[in-house]
């Protein structure tokens, strides 16, 4: 069965190919068929009344279906209607309009019926209607008079259109009005204002309604909006009233969010899946609030999210039903927010889960159409059989329906038809056909003859064949005319005949040929496929720095195919290169001569060929390290800080991206600079941190992508006052030396970390948890000090304190150190073993006391070694094991035992001075276990019926050996195994006699000891027993010869003559002696073969004549590959008998009489020919 798979969704090109070719598995045109609808208009059809109505209906089928329509659920007679004409070999309707026709007078529900003899398919119901563009009703508008500050929205009311129309507003001079987030359009065309400004005040606010069917804009009368500013409307009030009278407007005041849109607290919208989900916010306040949206309990989409209008709308496309929810709006500015939460449900109109497809069977095959689709609400699903209702159809006894299943049994051609499946709800509806066609067709492949498939190497290949046939043909794929039949992994057979090739090599190349068949015939199709050598940059273009006025060269050396040509293209930042002769474009590179800053940039060399298209890119920089900055100057000094700052030098095309600054002290390592900071490229000044007693100079060194410019010129010397010592020193430490000090040790400061002259260290210490007074010593600028006379591995209390001539630094921090360690004092007690396995044991002990530890308890050394094998009695030279087991464990495995040996152990505790002394030895022994193989196996004095094989007992018997195993089989000259013949053998045994063998026959052997724990690994090897010379001479195929049958003939004649005289002799009561010889001298030739009574050898001790049980055959057709080792035992596999236990073992035991059996396969009761034993050494 061949291989199918599915189409890979992550190879486009594939998914292409393959998609293009889904049409090969349609039924031929030339053979009948029901009709299938190719084309139609959409279901909701918008019509320019102004122009003819063309309702599209385009179906295919055999013989070519008539065509019928029905509007608003009853036949539309066309012949009735002048006005309405139906395109010639199509069901397209033209309604004429231009000449005098209404276009609403053809409004109304349209469907149209394709028929055939082999059934009717229909098209959606397309629903008519022409666009409309009203004018605006007349209405008088009063000007709008708002005081600044205050909200305002502008209705604008566009008449109702269909479609509806695009709002939007301008002026008098056909210019769109700016929008803010204070001035925005909202989504029903209003014009919102979150506050007003005196420079609203305008009189020509016009809202404008695009209708895009008919290409036609309306426009609303023009709105007055006049804004009145506290100022304004003060001097007015003052002109109309008295000195005396209290008045004033209150100044513009700053209010919390309102939202004008939607209005309340709560809302609900209701979207269909797929759709745009569009959420409107508008708020008034002043300041202008913002807003920000937020799902409840959820993430707002991410990659479906948009906010658009200023952020007041929110965009959710192609929603789903995992959109629902409550998503709220909060519009916030300084004094306060107000919030929206808007419910959101998604409903959905029908959509397709599994569409009905068409289905092609052959009488008395079987078949279903499935129809799922969900939505929301749940739609319901019902079928019609030609257009008519399925309950009312005419019945069809090879039909059922299932819901939304119709299972079809045994159809005949008269089952032929097409299906609707309408799937409905609240919200819309799909309708789908699918036909049943029944024919009888032979297999016919429709991909070109000897089509040439071109690709590149390791890249997929696909082989079209596109076939039909009914029943569906199998398709099988060969390469070559008479190749054997494509399968494995390395091929991918799709549904629609497409052979693919996933990774196609150079050996991919060739003829191949598909083959279609069904019970009704046979076809076959070749095409040819060529393998090109990919296209390859073997030498890129590399990544060039290189300074003005310089030459660089780019190389794009290719390789490629060479039946393929190829076309080099250079590009400069994926343009043409400039016009320009320095420009220089040779066969494998690119040179630009008189390099400029105006060549920076990226390169790239394109090679093109008609199967695939390398390329490969390198930026050219033209750059240079920066000049050193200049006119360093010092400033601002004081005690511990100072201000430097300097004059970039110039940058040469590459910016400077920081600056160094190092120090040198003058007084403790003139000549040395030292880091200090950096700072970034944009800045020339900074702030330095200094230390005391320090004579510091300054240099700064500029930094960019190509390398560090020369330092510049060291600043002005400042030297900082003395101080006392701001740290102390670090890594302080205490470690004994020996059992009776403490060595103290630190790191000493540096030069300029000493703040001043004379700088020496304070060393103090006491013993801990001993009620004792600090001991100190001033020493000089070391960074060690060593305490005598100290207990044994007792813990102090230690600091070090820097001080100089101006006085000590801050006080230090304690560490803790110990006085030096001794060796332990007391060995590990209660030591026992515990012998898991042959190898392996575990060992236990009690820990020591930590007192009598004497320093750091580091862990235990396990000492073990063997003192003799258990099955030997020799010694050997003792070699001592060491495991250690680190911290305070108090057992370990002691792995790698040789069983059946005894061995002695010891265990010690470890500080960091030593070893302390060892536990008594423990003695233990391990157990038996299995041997080694045998230490040889050789196989001499082969004869014509036996062989002698002689061995060497195990290099490591591991035990007292009880047996040795003995297995062996004949192999033929095919490499085919025999029976299995199993021997035991006493252990004292060395050498062994098989007798009985056939002559001229090759064995092999498998050899193994045994201990009471069980059988070790085997050796094994093969021999083969030799035949006699006079058959040898005979081996010859002279057979055919005439001369030698004239010769056999005389032969003959003369034996005849021989019997007829010693039948005479013999009748005269004489003897003839050549019978004596005969019987003296058996020929092996003319001897019966021991194979006859069963058996193959014998045992030459108590076990002989033993009876052995027959073997598993080897099938006759079996054969052993090429590149498998002739002495693998798996080649040699005798069926189920041919397993192996994990020791290497047979499984299974053979014994019993062998019983005699017709000759099977390759295998013979009777000996092997003299000629077959002569090939089986060769």
């Amino acid at each position: 069965m061949l291989k199918k798979k599915s189409i890979s969704a992550g190879k486009a090109s594939l998914v292409l190919f393959l998609c293009q070719m889904i049409s090969a598995l349609d039924v031929p045109l030339d053979l009948s068929q029901p009709p299938t609808i190719t084309q139609q208009s959409p279901k909701d059809y918008i019509v320019d009344p102004r122009e003819n109505i063309v309702i599209q209906c385009e179906a295919k089928g055999k013989p070519p279906p008539s065509f019928s329509w029905t509007r608003n659920g009853t036949h539309f007679d066309i012949d009735k209607d002048a006005q309405v004409t139906m395109k010639p070999n199509s069901g397209t309707l033209v309604i004429n309009i231009m000449n005098g026709g209404k276009a609403e007078a053809y409004e109304g529900v349209y469907q149209c019926t394709a028929r055939n003899e082999r059934g009717a398919a229909i098209s959606n119901n397309i629903v008519i209607r022409p666009s409309r563009s009203p004018l605006w009703t007349k209405e008088k508008l009063e000007p709008n008079q708002v005081r600044e500050g205050d909200s305002l929205v502008l209705h604008c009311r566009p008449p109702v259109g269909l479609p509806p129309p695009i709002i939007f507003w301008m002026d008098n001079a056909f210019q769109r009005l700016p929008q803010s987030e204070r001035v925005s359009q909202g989504l029903n065309g209003d014009l919102y204002f979150s506050n007003v400004q005196p420079e609203d005040t305008r009189e020509d606010y016009i809202c404008y309604a695009r209708f895009n069917h008919t290409q036609t804009i309306q426009q609303k009368q023009p709105i007055s909006v006049k804004v009145f500013s506290v100022d304004s409307l003060n001097d007015t009030i003052a002109a109309n009233l008295s000195d005396t009278d209290i008045y004033g407007a209150k100044p513009v005041t700053e209010r919390q969010p309102v939202l004008l849109t939607p209005t309340g607290s709560t809302s609900t919208k209701v979207e269909l899946r797929g759709n745009v989900l569009l959420l409107e916010c508008i708020a008034a306040g002043l300041p202008t609030p913002v807003i920000r949206w937020i799902k409840e309990g959820g993430e707002l989409p991410a990659n479906r999210t948009f906010f658009e209008n200023f952020k007041k709308t929110l965009k959710i496309i192609d929603v789903s039903e995992a959109d629902s929810g409550n998503y709220k709006c909060i519009a916030r500015n300084i004094l306060g927010s107000a919030h929206h939460v808007i419910s959101v449900t998604v409903k959905a109109a029908p959509y397709w889960i599994t569409a009905p497809r068409n289905l092609v069977l052959s009488p008395g095959e079987d078949g279903t159409l499935i129809c799922r689709a969900n939505g929301n609400p749940k739609p319901n699903i019902s079928w019609l059989a030609n257009g008519v209702p399925i309950a009312i159809a005419p019945e069809d006894p090879s039909r059922k329906v299932d819901g939304d299943t119709i299972i079809f049994s045994h159809v005949q051609e008269r089952s032929s038809a097409v299906y609707q499946c309408n799937a409905s709800n609240e919200y819309g509806y799909l309708l789908a056909n699918a036909f049943v066609n029944v024919l009888a067709e032979p297999p016919r492949i429709l991909t070109p003859a000897n089509k040439l498939y071109q690709v590149i190497a390791d890249s997929p290949a696909l082989l079209d064949c596109a076939y039909f046939g009914s029943p569906k043909p199998e398709i099988e794929w060969f390469k070559g005319v008479k190749g054997s039949i494509l399968r494995g992994n390395e091929y991918v057979f799709h549904d629609n005949g497409t052979l693919e090739i996933p990774v196609a090599q150079k050996d991919s190349t060739g003829t191949y040929t598909c083959v279609a068949r069904n019970e009704l015939g046979k076809i076959q199709n070749e095409v040819q496929l060529e393998v090109k050598d990919p296209t390859m940059i073997i030498k890129q273009p590399e990544y060039k720095v290189i300074q003005r006025y310089g030459q660089v060269s780019f190389e794009c050396i290719i390789k490629h195919d060479s039946t393929l040509l190829p076309t080099v293209i250079w590009l400069k930042d994926n343009n043409e290169l400039p016009d320009d002769e320095r420009f220089l474009v040779g066969k494998d590179n690119l040179t630009i001569m008189n390099v400029t800053d105006k060549d920076d940039g990226t390169y790239t060399c394109i090679v093109n060929t008609t199967l695939d298209s390398v390329s490969a890119s390198a930026v050219l920089t033209v750059v240079a390290r920066p000049n050193p900055p200049f006119d360093l100057e010092l400033t601002g000094q004081l005690e511990r800080s100072v201000e430097l700052s300097w004059i970039p030098g110039d940058e040469n095309n590459s910016p400077i991206t920081n600056f160094v600054i190092e120090y040198e002290d003058g007084l403790h390592e003139p000549g040395v600079w030292h880091y200090q900071t950096e700072v970034p490229g944009t800045q020339t000044t900074v702030q330095l941190k200094l230390s005391p007693y320090v004579n510091y100079s300054f240099r700064v060194i500029a930094v960019n992508e190509i390398g560090r410019s020369q330092p510049s010129e060291s600043s002005e010397q400042y030297l900082t006052k003395s101080a006392n010592p701001d740290e102390n020193p670090s890594n302080v430490q205490g470690i004994g030396s020996e059992p009776d000090n403490l060595v103290i040790t630190w790191e000493s400061l540096k030069g300029f970390q000493s703040n001043g002259p004379g700088l020496q260290y304070k060393v103090s210490w006491r013993q801990k948890d001993v009620d004792d007074e600090w001991t100190s010593v001033i020493v000089a600028n070391v960074s060690k000090y060593i305490v005598s006379g100290t207990p044994t591995f007792v813990p102090y209390e230690i600091k070090v304190q820097a001080l100089n001539d101006l006085g000590y630094a801050p006080e230090p921090s304690e560490v803790i150190g110990h006085s030096g360690e001794d060796l332990p004092m007391v060995a590990p007690g209660n030591v026992q073993v515990h012998v898991i396995n042959s190898t392996l044991a575990k060992v236990h002990w009690d820990p020591v006391p930590l007192k009598s530890v004497r320093g750091h308890l580091q862990g235990y050394k396990v000492y073990y070694w063997k003192v003799q094998s258990l099955s030997r009695r020799s010694r050997r030279h003792v070699e001592k094991k060491i495991l250690t087991f680190r911290g305070n464990k108090t057992f370990g495995m002691l792995p790698g035992l040789e069983p059946y040996s005894s061995y002695k152990l010891n265990v010690r505790v470890v500080n960091g001075k030593g070893e302390g002394p060892a536990s008594p030895d423990k003695v233990f022994k391990t157990p038996e276990g299995v041997p080694s193989s045998p230490s040889f196996l050789k196989i001499t004095n082969p004869t014509l019926d036996s062989l002698t094989l002689e061995w060497g007992s195990p290099t490591h018997p591991n035990g007292v050996l009880t047996s040795y195993i003995l297995k062996f089989q004949p192999i033929n000259n095919t490499h085919e195994l025999g029976p299995l013949v199993e021997i035991r053998i006493p252990a004292n045994e060395s050498s062994l006699i098989l007798k009985n063998l056939n002559y001229s026959t090759r064995y092999k052997f498998y050899f193994n000891a045994q201990t009471s724990v069980g059988s070790g690994s085997q050796i094994t090897e093969e021999a083969v027993t030799i035949m006699d010379e006079a058959m040898a001479s005979r081996q010859v195929d002279i057979a055919t010869q005439g001369w030698f049958i004239g010769l056999m003939c005389a032969v003959a004649l003369l034996i005849l003559i021989l019997l007829i005289v010693c039948f005479i002799r013999r009748n005269k009561g004489g003897k003839y002696p050549v019978k004596e010889k005969e019987d003296a001298h058996a020929d092996p030739e003319i001897q019966p073969m021991k194979e006859d009574d069963g058996t193959f050898g014998e045992y030459s001790d108590a076990e002989d004549h033993k009876p052995l049980k027959k073997g598993s055959r080897t099938p006759s057709d079996r054969t052993v590959k090429k590149e498998d080792s002739d002495d693998s035992l798996v080649d040699y596999g005798e069926g189920v008998n041919g397993q192996f236990n994990e020791d290497g073992s047979f499984i299974g035991q053979y014994s019993g009489k062998k019983e005699k059996e017709p000759a099977e396969g390759n295998e013979s009761s009777e000996a092997p020919s003299p000629v077959n034993a002569m090939n089986s050494f060769v």
